[in-house]
């Protein structure tokens, strides 16, 4: 009798929520990116009704889905910066990510890359792909909070986002990229950074790309 009164009080108040601005109340309670555990403080709901409005309103593109135990608003347009924090903590953007948007690289890139202290993760979600790689805790710094159309994310300074690159490209785990503009770079800053990896390798690497940058470029 006990569980056919949850059972009931669960699809009544499923219902209920199907009729209040689902939308606009996450979004006022600052959770666009949401876990359903964030969904049941929001609304006061049971585990049940929360993961059959969540599963429901998913298949009905309220939601989308971007990993296990993670949502995010359709509709929200929210920057792809903001979800990368979010989608795996700790974790801020860096490497070729960062590297193009402050045009230390001429390239384009599609996938959002994130550095983390917790291990190697790649998602594909219905919004795009979302990679990170980890480093050593001492060197998880070099990050600050800044805003992005009217959002707030952890993303590398010039100087950690190259440092970042150098590492993996030490460790053989990248290529170096052979088009990088170092006219903004503050070198005695990339070197402080690279110091916090400790590896001896790195601090060659920026020789030699400063080395290559001081020739003249090939005009094609």
């Amino acid at each position: 009798m006990i569980e056919k009164v949850k059972r009931v009080f669960n699809l009544i108040m499923a219902k209920k929520l199907q009729s209040i601005e689902v939308a606009e109340r996450l979004k006022d309670a600052g959770f666009i990116v949401f876990t359903p555990r964030e969904f049941r403080l929001v609304f006061n709901v049971s585990e049940k009704s929360a993961s059959m409005f969540i599963l429901n309103n998913t298949k009905k593109g309220l939601f989308l889905k971007l990993r296990n135990n993670l949502y995010l608003l359709k509709d929200s347009r929210t920057p792809h910066y903001y979800i990368a924090n979010k989608m795996y903590e700790p974790s801020y953007v860096s490497l070729e990510t960062a590297l193009s948007r402050y045009s230390i690289i001429p390239e384009t890139v599609y996938a959002i890359t994130s550095i983390t202290t917790k291990s190697t993760r790649e998602y594909n979600t219905p919004i795009g792909s979302f990679l990170y790689q980890r480093i050593k805790k001492q060197a998880y710094t070099g990050y600050s909070l800044k805003e992005i159309d009217g959002w707030k994310a952890f993303i590398a300074e010039p100087e950690k986002a190259l440092a970042d690159h150098l590492y993996f490209v030490d460790l053989k785990k990248k290529m170096l990229n052979d088009r990088l503009n170092l006219q903004n770079i503050d070198k005695s800053k990339l070197e402080a950074f690279a110091k916090l990896f400790n590896r001896p390798g790195m601090l060659t690497l920026i020789e030699h790309i400063y080395a290559e940058y001081r020739k003249p470029r090939k005009i094609y």
